[in-house]
């Protein structure tokens, strides 16, 4: 299914444009406040074949579909009519949301469009620092300073990107909030400040610890947040003729003195306080702490938490030059792993184990939530696993206390951000591996020694029996991928009392029909909206693509097999648009019956809601 696709289907279970108040996205989901949720089709899009889990985080309803998240959020705005750059908010529920909510969706929406910045940048201050220890580069090289300026541009400078998601976050004009930044960062001021007293008209300018704005967090959302407000009011009060010009420059004579004066210091001293703070319960015991943090890393993931330590942790990085927050949650990504790992071992169903693996790749690459939310929450009990094996490499980096020296983590490739600038290679590097390899294989092995219990959706416990299936029955695979539906709920007579014979339905995502056994097509319409094939086994299935479309003599469907011809199990016979079905105010439900029932002993039908191209879809007992 492409991007395009999947936004559509998703807009339409979300209950549409008109339902939104307000969507945004990270790394690995959609994220939504809806008006009425009791407009949101909860059960069809939590079984929706590219959807990994449906969760109500923090009051948003977050669609978690993997690392195409950002592609199809693209998408998602285009079709829907949402400008991108003003988010879309009509949020008419009239619920008061929670403080804890309110911060947590604050803190995401500022930092989230940052992240693919500050991950690749973090990535590449430590593979910087790997070549300098390495002797591959020196500081003096021009091929350093080039790629220095790379890896560290952005962070030095990150109160200018903040500047734009606050000032999107806040309705305020985000060229006078990028003004602003650049007026706290402007390299003058810290020139005059070394040879001379600041101050505004007599009023004094502190930097709280000797040190400018660069690289800070909090003083430029403050000082964005009220430049909202400032803003507003001259834009009440000046004429329209003069707004062009008067409104920015009285917002900036307000803002930037106020901001050096009281907003900046203000922010540093809340920096420096929520650093101490942490610096201080990790002095009085780092090990409680890596056991703490570590074995809750991922609940606070699981409930969109995290983010409210990432101010703290950037602050550490801009001040101090490292931070002891990541190497404590960190390695939970390589428990991930491991668990998902186990389970792909384990488990014999073939959905199941394939989404293992593919999360467990994602996980080694610090993409978590496909593992998260698609195996181990699921599951219980290899969470569970995960879970206990971070709070023992949480223990183990607290107890000797690693640090990371960019934003990079325990990924594969975030190890590097553990090799220190200067020093270079140290046991730093060595203890966070070896913290990140216990986190992989006590996840592993535990999870193996607890086991698994999968349940279906009514909460019973699903056996892994051996397949009804024998050598003489034949089974017909889906021609499909949408929702499965009765049989005797299609909205035609003549299927769903099965005087065609038995079988199901399904409402097409996607509008291919393919081959859903090997054989012969025995019988294809002009118009393209019923092929009928015999296997060559002597099953003879028929498909009839929508209700009534015979009416449409062939508008939007393309052949691309014609009577006669012999095709393999996953073919493509017939394209349809879906698009012109529906706007012809037509169903899309596509009966697949098996037409001479009466031959065989039975036509077993998959307990399935949703389905995908090659599932098994019939079992034809002979």
């Amino acid at each position: 299914m492409t991007n395009k696709e999947l936004a559509i289907e998703v807009l339409a279970l979300v209950g549409g444009k008109e339902n939104i108040g307000n969507v945004v996205h990270c790394a690995t989901r959609l994220r939504f406040k809806l008006n009425d949720e009791g407009k949101l089709k909860l059960d069809e899009l939590n079984k929706h074949s590219d959807v990994v889990n449906v969760m109500l985080v923090s009051g948003q309803h977050q669609v978690i579909i993997g690392s195409r998240a950002p592609n199809v959020y693209i998408e998602l705005v285009e079709v829907a009519g949402i400008n991108e750059t003003e988010p879309v908010s009509n949020d008419q529920s009239g619920k008061k949301p929670k403080v804890t909510d309110e911060f947590i969706a604050f803190i995401a929406k500022i930092f989230t469009p940052l992240m693919t910045g500050l991950a690749g940048t973090g990535v590449m201050i430590g593979f910087l620092n790997l070549a300098v220890a390495m002797g591959w580069l020196s500081e003096s090289d021009g091929a350093f300073q080039i790629l220095n300026a790379s890896a560290n541009g952005f962070l030095t400078f990150l109160p200018i990107a903040l500047a734009i998601t606050a000032a999107r976050k806040f309705k305020a004009n985000e060229f006078l909030a990028m003004a602003l930044a650049c007026a706290m960062l402007f390299p003058g001021i810290m020139e005059f400040t070394l040879e001379n007293d600041l101050d505004f008209f007599g009023i004094p300018v502190i930097f709280i610890g000797g040190v400018g704005y660069f690289s800070s967090v909090v003083p430029i959302i403050i000082a964005v947040y009220i430049q909202s407000f400032v803003e507003r009011f001259f834009r009440k009060i000046i004429p329209n003729l003069l707004s062009m010009f008067a409104v920015g420059l009285l917002t900036l004579l307000v803002m930037v003195p106020l901001t050096f004066i009281v907003i900046g210091p203000l922010g540093l001293v809340i920096s420096s306080v929520l650093a101490s703070v942490f610096e201080s319960i990790f002095n009085f015991n780092a090990t409680i702490a890596g056991i703490v943090l570590g074995g809750l890393w991922q609940f606070t993931i699981a409930f969109g938490l995290h983010w409210g330590f990432l101010p703290l942790l950037l602050t550490n990085l801009g001040t101090q030059g490292f931070d002891r927050i990541l190497p404590l949650t960190s390695p939970s990504v390589m428990a991930q792993a491991g668990a998902t790992l186990a389970v792909f071992f384990m488990t014999k169903d073939v959905k199941l184990k394939s989404l293992a693996a593919s999360s467990t790749i994602s996980a080694i690459f610090a993409i978590t939530e496909p593992a998260l939310y698609g195996v181990t929450i699921p599951l219980k009990k290899p969470f569970l696993a995960a879970c206990i094996a971070s709070a023992i490499a949480g223990a183990i980096n607290g107890t000797f206390g690693v640090a990371t020296f960019a934003l990079g983590g325990t990924s594969i490739l975030g190890f590097v951000s553990f090799i220190h600038p200067e020093d270079g290679i140290t046991s730093n590097l060595f203890i966070a591996i070896f913290s990140a390899v216990v986190a992989f294989v006590v996840s592993f092995i535990l999870s193996l020694i607890l086991g698994i219990k999968q349940t279906d959706d009514k909460g019973v416990t699903k056996t892994e029996a051996t397949p009804l299936i024998t050598a003489q029955d034949e089974q017909i695979v889906s021609p499909l991928e949408g929702v499965v539906v009765k049989l005797e709920n299609a909205p035609d007579v003549a299927f769903a009392s099965k005087a065609l014979g038995c079988g199901v339905a399904i409402e097409p995502a996607v509008g291919k029909l393919r081959a859903p056994a090997d054989g012969e097509v025995t019988v294809l319409f002009p118009t393209g909206h019923a092929v009928g094939l015999t296997t060559n086994t002597g099953v003879e299935v028929l498909m009839h693509i929508g209700m009534d479309t015979v009416n449409l003599a062939g508008k939007g469907f393309t052949n691309h097999v014609k009577q006669g011809d012999q095709v393999k199990r996953g073919d493509l016979l017939v394209e349809f648009d879906l698009k012109a079905i529906k706007e012809a105010g037509l169903s899309t439900i596509t009966p697949i019956v098996i037409t001479n029932t009466a031959n065989f002993k039975e036509v077993a039908v998959v307990e399935s809601e949703t389905i995908a191209y090659g599932d098994k879809l019939l079992t034809v007992v002979k």
